[in-house]
Formats: C-alpha cells, structure tokens, sequence
C-alpha cells in the first residue's frame, strides 16, 4: 500500500471505446508537461532513465531554458569574441551541449520541447557593460541574433518557444522601475517589448510557423519603491500592451509610435506558494492559479484597447502555464506545504486548468527537489533554492508522484451530489472507468457508484450522490492492457490500476 495516497487492486480487463467528449470537457486537449532543468543539467547520466519515466507518467511537453549567458562564448568579457558569428548555430564558439542532450531525449521519447529563450545574457551583450550586469538592459538586436541560432539549429525538431523568462523580477531582468523623487514606473516592460519582438522577427523568418510565446511572467510582486522591486504581473501586462490601469491606449512616452505586438499565446507561471487553488489572491494585480479568470479579464481588456494580438490578429489570446508547484515542508520551512497538501492541492490545480477552455498546458516544476541553500544563514533566505519536486533531493517519492499520473478532484454540490473529475495519464484511452466509495475511515467494502467513459485523453466525469451527513472517500480503477500507449508495466495477467481517495469531501444540503 503506497501511504495515504494509493494502493494497488486487481479487477477484470475492461473494455475501451470511443467516447465523444462532452460540453463540459472544454480544456479536453490540456498538455501534461514539465519543467527542470536541472536532469538534463546536473544529472546527465540519469537523465535517459528520467526522461522515460516522464513519458510513461503521461507527460506531453517538457520546457527547457536555452541560456544565453551559458551558450553564449565568453561571458563575463565586455567586448564580444573577436569574428563571433551570433547568428550562426554552427559558430565553434557556441556550447550546445547541455540543450542538444534535452532536446534529443525529448524528442526520443516522444515529448515535444518547449524552449525558452532567455537571459541573463553575457557581459558584453548588456547596453552598459561598464557596469558590470548582465542583467542589464540587455541589447535587443543581439538577443534577436542569439534567437536565430537557436530557431536555426533546432529548426524542424521545435515548434515552440518561449521569450524570455519572469521579465517581471529582477533576478531576470533590470531595471524593473525607472525612479525619480520616489516615484517609481515601468521600465521592464518596454524593454522586454523589445527583446521580444526582435526574438519573435528572428524565429518566425527562420521557421514561419513556429509558435512564440508572451509573458513567462512570475504570479507575484511588490512595491515599487525602488528600480529592481518585483513588478507585479498584471502592472506588467498592462505597460506591455500600451494601456494604462484604466485600459486606455498609451500613445506616448515609451509607448509612442509602437505597432501591433503578435503572439501565439502567453506563458505564465501561477505558482500559489501558501494559498490553495481555490484561494485568491486579495491584490488585484497579482494573479496564482486561483486567479486566472482575473488574468484573462486583464488580457482581454489590454489587447481590446492596445497593441497586444494573437493568431491572425486574434484579441482572445490562450494561457500555457509553462510552470507551476507547491514547495513542500519538510524540506522548505518558509513557503512549503505539507507533502500531502502538495498532493491534494496538484491535483486540484490539474482540474482548474482542464476545465478552463483557454488554458493549453499545465508544466509542473520540478522532478526533485533542490538541494536547501544553507549559505544565506537564517530565516527564509536559508531555503533560497526550490523544493516542489515530485521526489525528494535523496531520491524519496512524495505523495505527489503517485497523484500525477492519476490526479482526481471531488467537488461537493448543494443538491447532495458530488461532482468528480479525475485523469489518467498517459491518455491513450479512452478507458472505461469505475468509480467506488465508501465512508471515510470505514474497513468496509467499497460501493461501485459510477461507471463511466473517459476521453481519447484520459479525462472523465461523474457525478454520484452522497448523504449529507457522511463523508465519503472516492476511488477510481482502470486496467491498461499489454502494450497499450506504450505503458508496457501491465498484462493481462496481471493489472496494475491505481487508486486515488480524496478525503473529506462533504456534501451540502
């Protein structure tokens, strides 16, 4: 018995046929992805065995940063290489190394990469070396060449990229603010236009259908009492699509004279730290995954009104939450959640995101955790590094390894039913799917209440009545046959299914 989360049982093969999903399946197609940089990075020896863990765990999309300080030559210089092509991916003086081993395993293992193209950028490419940053003001026309080489030399094998990551903080990007008299206003924003569209006019002429992504902006932010303050991701959105916090156009300033600003969508990351998935955040412009209906109103309204538009001029654009996790206490006393909390509140996240029509991918992050940063001494600088992982740093399974591959939410409702969605990763389905309960700590036998059809995805829904007085733990079974999807752990004498309980779940009257 897995504790707490799952145990194993054995039923009868059952059947399979296709299932038109209904209405209410609206996110049917929601990638599975993953982000953690740090398998391809640090542990490139076990990154073949992980990376075909990934596949049988469901998962569909895998983002991987291509660093420009990494890749770049020469880093901590201020003049460029002397006869440095940037543009060019077969320049020698380029380190491929650590991208091409992630993009290869990806790509071998059948899931597609998403890469980030991002900063911080070396020494030379900052518009003020002297000072020494590589984080600052990095040079547009130089990004949009390092962008080039990278379209180039995975021209064909991705078909998706994100520009930059969490422009919005500024352990990525500075300055946040330009300040004056202890006034402080958007600088990043404008910046980060730029970087964008010179990235975005690089990658579309080397690969015209290439998807390139907006944002990959942090959920979170502060006040703006000084130049590099966290900016708030919703102050971003807005001073990037040219319209003030009244949603009217902005046509001075840094916003003077721009033109239309496309993309295929925008990345986000709605990390919840310490609030639950159903719990919003009270700042307006900050926005967890609680909070994305916010996050599509404020969208909505800025492309109505200013520069930002989607596929073929589209003013309705589409979320990819290329991040997102709880951090767990043990090991993180700061900002982590319980491992069972972690468990519970991922799989809720997953059913957030499948009912939300415009939400395209959910990527959590990461496999393992990191390991405590102790050099910063006390307090919650100790625990600098993250600690999300579906395993800890010693290689022990959390609670949430054995949810992702099944997750599965129960919602009560005032009519004395209960409204149940779980998944089953991968989805080569459909599957037929039967739903069980019993009484929360009951040793009784469990009461088949649903049998229901999932999607060619994995999804499914039921709904099944409880008493109002009781509390009810849910369980959901399948067999996967010899072979099938590639997920090749089962046969037909011996099925593994797995098995979810969600704990008290009560219904109203």
């Amino acid at each position: 018995m897995r504790p707490g989360v799952l145990r194993r049982i054995l039923v009868a093969v059952l059947g399979a046929a296709l299932l038109v999903p209904s209405a209410a399946q609206a996110a049917s197609n929601l990638e599975v992805g993953i982000a953690d940089d740090a398998v391809f990075l640090h542990r490139p020896g076990s990154a073949p065995k992980i990376v075909r863990r990934w596949k049988e765990l469901g998962i569909d999309v895998a983002r991987v940063h291509a660093r420009w300080i990494v890749i770049a030559p020469r880093p901590h210089d201020r003049r460029p290489p002397r006869g440095f092509n940037a543009t060019n991916p077969a320049d020698p003086r380029y380190n491929w190394a650590t991208l091409d081993l992630a993009v290869d395993l990806l790509e071998r293992n059948g899931i597609r990469p998403m890469v980030s193209i991002t900063g911080s950028g070396p020494l030379w490419t900052s518009l003020n070396p002297a000072r020494g940053n590589h984080r600052w003001k990095p040079d547009p026309a130089q990004f949009g060449a390092f962008a080039s080489a990278v379209a180039r030399r995975y021209n064909g094998r991705v078909h998706r990229y994100i520009i930059w990551n969490e422009p919005n903080q500024a352990a990525w990007l500075q300055p946040q603010f330009t300040c004056k008299r202890r006034r402080c206003t958007p600088f990043s924003p404008h910046h980060y236009r730029r970087l964008y569209r010179a990235a975005h006019d690089a990658i579309t002429r080397v690969d015209p259908k290439a998807q390139v992504l907006i944002g990959a902006l942090a959920p979170k932010g502060s006040n703006p009492r000084s130049r590099n303050a966290a900016m708030r991701p919703l102050t971003f959105l807005r001073a990037l699509g040219c319209v003030n916090h009244r949603y009217r156009r902005l046509t001075t300033g840094l916003c003077r004279a721009q033109r239309r600003l496309p993309t295929a969508g925008v990345a986000y990351h709605p990390h919840g730290v310490k609030r639950g998935p159903g719990d919003r955040n009270p700042h307006p412009d900050e926005a967890a995954i609680a909070d994305l209906p916010r996050l599509q109103r404020v969208l909505d309204r800025s492309t109505r009104r200013g520069i930002l538009r989607g596929p073929r001029g589209s003013r309705r654009l589409d979320l990819y939450l290329t991040e997102f996790a709880y951090q767990t206490d043990p090991p993180d006393r700061a900002v982590g959640v319980s491992p069972a909390r972690q468990a519970r509140w991922l799989a809720h996240s997953s059913y957030l995101a499948w009912r939300n029509p415009r939400v395209r991918t959910l990527a959590h992050y990461e496999w393992r955790d990191e390991k405590i940063s102790r050099k910063a001494a006390r307090g919650t600088r100790a625990y600098a590094s993250w600690q999300s992982g579906l395993y800890f740093v010693d290689g022990r399974a959390k609670p949430a390894r054995w949810v992702f591959p099944h997750p599965m939410w129960a919602r009560p409702r005032r009519d004395g039913r209960v409204a149940l969605w779980g998944q089953v990763r991968p989805g080569t389905g459909p599957f037929d799917i039967r739903v069980l309960a019993r009484r929360t700590g009951s040793r009784g036998s469990w009461t088949r209440v649903a049998r229901v059809r999932s999607t060619s995805r994995g999804a499914w829904t039921a709904t099944v009545r409880a008493p109002a007085s009781r509390r009810i733990d849910y369980r959901f079974s399948y067999v996967l046959r010899a072979g099938e999807g590639g997920f090749r752990r089962a046969t037909r004498r011996s099925s593994r299914v797995l098995r979810v309980v969600v704990p008290k779940v009560r219904a109203r009257r």
